[in-house]
């Protein structure tokens, strides 16, 4: 399933993830860009109208989100890309700022949601790894599970549990040699946070080839 920033439109977010979880397969794959904000949006900014038309006051805020997405079956959701989204209408501005929300920040992110019953709530370490063959089109130098997850071909890459089942159980097996199984336990995967995962966010680059500005 592909979505283009329109499920911040929805006043039922959970109904949409619930019914996307449902329509996929085992081992299938809803990928799509959206809004997401640094905190929780006031309900006055949500009750605007205005707002809601420009994909602002229904952007969730990215760790309600992701809870969201691990409640109705997704539980590990990939950050692919993000960008910081700009407001350049001075109205739409002036009314965040008259709500008390002049800090509130807006995101547009990409998201990969596995359906996949044996992925794990955090990211294990089986002392596992993959090859990249350097088969999927367009991408024969190396290619992208999600931000932090490029992989060049030919080079083995280490992964947690998580990475090597959406690669294993997915229609991405083809396109990987596999090292490994899940016979031992090292614990956490080293660098598995908690904190917000955009990094245009801490003023770092974003994790983005498109640019940044706009929405998605």
């Amino acid at each position: 399933i592909i979505s283009n920033c329109v499920i911040n439109l929805c006043p039922d977010k959970d109904a949409v993830l619930n019914s996307c979880h449902r329509l996929l397969k085992e081992g299938g794959e809803l990928y799509f860009s959206d809004v997401y904000s640094n905190r929780r949006i006031s309900q006055t900014l949500r009750d605007d109208e205005v707002l809601w038309g420009e994909c602002l006051s229904g952007a969730l805020y990215w760790n309600d989100f992701h809870n969201l997405a691990k409640k109705c079956g997704f539980a590990d959701p990939r950050l692919v890309e993000d960008a910081p989204i700009t407001v350049d209408n001075k109205e739409v501005q002036d009314k965040i700022e008259r709500g008390g929300d002049s800090d509130l920040k807006f995101f547009s992110a990409t998201y990969r949601l596995m359906k996949l019953s044996c992925l794990e709530p955090f990211c294990e370490d089986y002392g596992q790894a993959v090859i990249y063959k350097g088969t999927i089109p367009r991408f024969e130098s190396g290619w992208s599970l999600d931000d932090h997850h490029y992989m060049e071909t030919g080079k083995v890459f280490p992964v947690c549990g998580n990475t090597y089942n959406m690669l294993k159980q997915t229609r991405f097996e083809e396109h990987f040699d596999f090292i490994g199984d899940f016979s031992k336990h090292y614990g956490i995967f080293d660098g598995c946070g908690t904190s917000i995962p955009y990094k245009s966010a801490s003023g770092e680059q974003a994790s983005t080839t498109s640019g940044g500005g706009g929405c998605c």
